[in-house]
C-alpha cells in the first residue's frame, strides 16, 4: 500500500497519493501539499527525473511542482506539489500525459522512502 500511495503521489505531477478524507467528504476547497521522497534505481535518478518533469505544465490547478536532487543521497528524489485543492491532485490523475509517465517512471524507481500530505497555508508564489 505504501509504495501504491507514492506511485498515485508521482501522478500528481507524476505522482501521487491515496485519497484524503476531505475527498470522500467532497468539498475541501483549501489548498493541498505533497511532498515525497523516492528512490530510483542505481544510475537512474537523472532519467526518472526527466520523466517527471516532462509534463508538469499541462496540470490544471497545479500551483508548484518541483523535483529536486537530494544532495547526500546520489539516488534519491524529492517531489514537492501544491495544488489549489485535493480535488484537482486527483483529476490529474487521469490526464494521458500523467498516466503515461507514471508507466514509463515505474521501472527506474527502487523504492519510497516517504510521503505526506500538508494543506499549504501560502508562501512566495502562492495566494493565500
Amino acid at each position: 500500500m505504501h509504495r501504491r500511495g507514492f506511485l498515485t503521489l508521482l501522478a500528481a505531477g507524476l505522482a501521487a497519493t491515496p485519497l484524503l478524507p476531505a475527498l470522500g467528504a467532497g468539498g475541501d476547497t483549501s489548498m493541498h501539499g505533497l511532498v515525497g521522497k523516492l528512490r530510483a534505481q542505481p544510475g537512474q535518478r537523472a532519467a526518472l527525473a526527466a520523466i517527471l518533469l516532462e509534463s508538469t505544465t499541462a496540470m490544471p490547478g497545479c500551483l508548484a511542482y518541483v523535483v529536486a536532487e537530494d544532495v547526500e543521497d546520489e539516488d534519491a528524489l524529492w517531489i514537492t506539489e501544491v495544488w489549489d485543492n485535493a480535488q484537482s491532485h486527483q483529476a490529474s490523475l487521469q490526464l494521458p500525459a500523467v498516466r503515461d509517465a507514471i508507466t514509463r517512471a515505474r521501472p527506474l524507481i527502487a523504492g519510497f522512502d516517504s510521503h505526506v500530505s500538508t494543506r499549504p497555508l501560502g508562501g512566495v508564489g502562492l495566494s493565500d
